[in-house]
């Protein structure tokens, strides 16, 4: 059976032998790179079916690697590993590629649980040839691509679930709980912000007067307003 491959970026040697060592007792294949500067080389001999980088490295920290992965391998997941959690450093890191985020210290078992998840994720949406009209837009799931008029933005493998869910819920109510539940399977309050990140980023990408609006309701979610 072939065996998954993860690119392990980690400039921290012991942490980066032990996390390499456990995720390869579970069966992974790991590739790890101590210095940010030579990862894109690697791709030439190592083609890895998802990445995990750490943000803190010398000569090229995580969020600028993440952006030069995602701006060439757009459907290639990525999770970072951060002790950063303030609000502005969690967007810059989806707004770096990344498609999960994992605040050190962590363990191997929320490691592995995030690496499946993601995983699970990328080949549904590779499966999915489902296109939804939204009104003036188009949404291209398969793709991770949100087309409007003749601009397409390329969305994240979480931003892409997190439009689905409201797909199905169409000028209806959609439980915030329930959204959590569904996309990241609890509702922690980290991941809850992951989630005000999300909806940020998807508010841009509609825009203001192009007849889409997503909704905050206090207390109970978000109204998904397609109107035209």
């Amino acid at each position: 059976m072939k065996k998954t491959k993860i690119l392990y970026v980690e400039d921290e040697l012991n942490l980066g032998t032990i996390v390499t060592d456990s995720l390869e007792q579970k069966g992974f294949d790991v590739m790890l790179i101590k210095d940010g500067a030579k990862v894109m080389d690697t791709f030439n001999r190592f083609t890895p079916d998802l990445c995990v980088l750490d943000v803190m490295l010398p000569n090229i920290d995580g969020f600028e690697l993440g952006r030069m992965i995602n701006n060439r391998y757009p459907k290639l997941p990525i999770i970072f590993l951060t002790a950063k959690t303030q609000t502005q450093d969690v967007l810059t890191g989806f707004n770096s590629g990344a498609t999960d985020y994992i605040r050190k210290p962590f363990s191997i078992e929320e490691l592995v649980a995030r690496i499946h998840n993601q995983l699970q994720l990328a080949r549904g949406a590779n499966k999915s040839g489902e296109t939804i009209t939204i009104g003036k837009f188009v949404f291209h799931s398969n793709k991770y691509e949100l087309q409007f008029e003749n601009t397409i933005y390329k969305l994240s493998n979480r931003e892409a679930e997190v439009l689905q869910v409201f797909c199905r819920n169409i000028n209806n109510i959609t439980d915030r709980k329930s959204l959590l539940l569904e996309v990241w399977g609890d509702d922690s309050f980290f991941h809850s912000r992951n989630l005000d990140v999300y909806i940020r980023k998807l508010r841009e990408y509609f825009g203001i007067g192009n007849g889409v609006e997503i909704i905050t309701l206090k207390g109970k979610g978000y109204q998904f307003v397609v109107n035209g």
